[in-house]
């Protein structure tokens, strides 16, 4: 039976350069959850442009490195990323359905999610303050939180593994690297023990940038007949990244001021849990 050793113990601090990687690739593990919300989100509200859309991400990244700044500093102070909750996106959907805005454009929906949003934050709030999650504990246990996660989890799972399984030869390559980095090579070298995450993520962008840039995954194009081709699904295209600004700095109400109704307030109301992402 292999032994496990521990490299960093809780109360450890690791040196300020390796700390930087280990952030980073902390980061890259906490990406995909986190972006995928905006894109889970972006067909029920209508976002069709793809810079629209690069806002709303670029927001959810922006809120979420400030909550967790927040909760690093002035909360428990807990090694965890504050992203997005997936519990939040089936009232998301039914807000996003109602009549009323079947002919609205994406702002309006938006403004519907903010203003459900903050009156149920202001639930937490109470639920939090008054202790009553506490109390709450002593009949929620593990065999209702497993089960819960999980099915939370297995919902979302028709939604995110034809993200992943779009084209198996990189989506694989980018598992099997993980697993040989992290299971296998963690003994050779102190890198793959520390960053197998990251280094199995990089490996398998730069495989498909130098494919993309060879021709083999091929970019969009028009048919002879006048037909759009979509892209490759492992097509890689550095220009939108090398167009889009470098630093876009988000402000409250950017899409118009939130708008409050019971239904959805209803909808959005929850007890507080896990909002975090890694970890």
């Amino acid at each position: 039976m292999r032994e496990h050793r521990l490299i960093y113990g809780i109360e450890d601090s690791p040196p300020f350069r390796e700390a930087l990687f280990l952030g980073f690739q902390h980061y890259l593990t906490m990406f995909g959850a986190t972006v995928s919300i905006p894109l889970i989100l972006s067909t029920p509200l209508g976002i069709t442009d793809p810079a629209d859309l690069a806002k709303v991400i670029g927001t959810m990244f922006f809120v979420s490195g400030i909550a967790t700044l927040l909760q690093t500093t002035l909360g428990n102070r807990l090694p965890l990323v504050q992203g997005g909750t997936f519990s939040l996106l089936a009232p998301a959907f039914a807000i996003c359905g109602m009549a009323a805005l079947g002919n609205q454009g994406w702002q309006v929906r938006m403004q519907h999610l903010q203003g459900a949003i903050i009156v149920g934050s202001f639930f937490e709030i109470l639920v939090d303050y008054t202790g009553l999650v506490g109390k709450l504990l002593r009949f929620i246990g593990p065999i209702t939180i497993a089960p819960t996660i999980a099915l939370i989890g297995l919902a979302l799972f028709k939604v995110g593994a034809p993200f992943a399984g779009a084209h198996w030869p990189i989506g694989g390559l980018t598992i099997v690297l993980i697993i040989v980095f992290s299971q296998y090579m963690k003994n050779t070298h102190r890198a793959f023990e520390l960053f197998p995450i990251m280094l199995g993520i990089l490996i398998a962008w730069l495989v498909a940038w130098a494919l993309s840039a060879a021709g083999v995954f091929a970019g969009p194009s028009v048919s002879a007949a006048g037909e759009a081709i979509a892209a490759h699904p492992s097509y890689v295209n550095i220009s939108k990244i090398q167009s889009a600004p470098w630093l876009r700095i988000p402000y409250p109400f950017q899409w118009g001021m939130p708008v409050f109704g019971a239904a959805a307030a209803v909808g959005t109301t929850r007890f507080p849990g896990r909002m975090t992402s890694g970890g």
